[in-house]
């Protein structure tokens, strides 16, 4: 799957699923620029002014307190690159984008732990949401994420399938989730919300995808975009303490522990 969406100050972002190996910063030739971290990979290519992350974090991507921690940090050097205007979201991994937050960070923590957590997912999609880059995503999970983008691009394939479980788990979306699902689905064509391609042309969709958006001057895309994202943005910025407070208070129930636990078993169970 494939996203593509711009970033609150001047960068488009998007997702899409690929290969990766790991980077050091470089500035071999001026065109190719690279920077890494353990679970994120980054290639700007400053002819076209797009740059591509692959999120590498196996075995399913999941969105560990280390990885959101990481993801933030990148989302940051890109958006005070110049050079910068559109990201494209992606997978190391050829089967999954992401399978969503890490349920090893929500069961049998402290408090302490599940509110920095909560605070770094929180920042992941203050950070992604709010971007003035163009985004995209292609994924096999990850809804959160693909959210946040501009435009989604997958792979028609029955194996992939992309949507918030967190009732399944006994979780409630917070209002900040659930505005983002609304913008995106309820007032959006649904063939626009979620464009389905075959699985080898994901790739080359999302960064035609990209360069269409790139076509828009970028100060309109930006105000527009700050414009329509600010009414959700500012409100979980002025709740964040509430928000966090929330979760904390919910996670430590006797009754989702359990839940997380049951679910944890049954995975468990699948892998043997």
């Amino acid at each position: 799957m494939a996203v593509v969406g711009a970033l609150r100050s001047r960068l488009l972002s998007g997702s899409l699923h690929a290969h990766s190996n790991g980077l050091a910063f470089s500035q071999q030739t001026r065109l190719k620029r690279h920077f890494s971290s353990h679970k994120i990979l980054v290639k700007l290519d400053e002819a076209t002014g797009v740059a591509v992350m692959k999120i590498k974090n196996p075995p399913v991507n999941s969105l560990s307190l280390d990885f959101l921690t990481e993801f933030s940090i990148s989302l940051e050097k890109l958006e005070m690159d110049r050079e910068c205007r559109g990201l494209i979201l992606t997978s190391a991994s050829p089967k999954i984008f992401s399978a969503g937050l890490d349920i090893t960070e929500m069961y049998g923590k402290s408090a302490e732990h599940y509110g920095e957590f909560w605070r770094a997912v929180q920042e992941m999609w203050l950070k992604l949401y709010g971007s003035n880059m163009v985004t995209g995503s292609s994924l096999a999970g990850g809804c959160l994420m693909a959210l946040c983008c501009d435009y989604r691009i997958m792979a028609d394939n029955p194996k992939y399938a992309i949507g918030l479980n967190e009732n399944q788990l006994g979780f409630v979306a917070p209002f900040w989730v659930k505005d983002a699902m609304s913008s995106v689905v309820g007032n959006r064509v649904t063939e626009q919300a979620l464009q389905l391609v075959p699985e080898e042309k994901v790739q080359g969709t999302a960064a035609s995808v990209m360069a269409q958006w790139l076509t828009v001057p970028d100060h309109a895309r930006q105000i527009t975009k700050s414009m329509m994202h600010k009414q959700t943005t500012d409100k979980l910025v002025n709740n964040r303490e509430a928000d966090i407070k929330n979760f904390v208070s919910f996670v430590s129930r006797d009754s989702i522990q359990k839940s997380l636990q049951v679910y944890m078993e049954r995975l468990r169970q699948r892998k043997q």
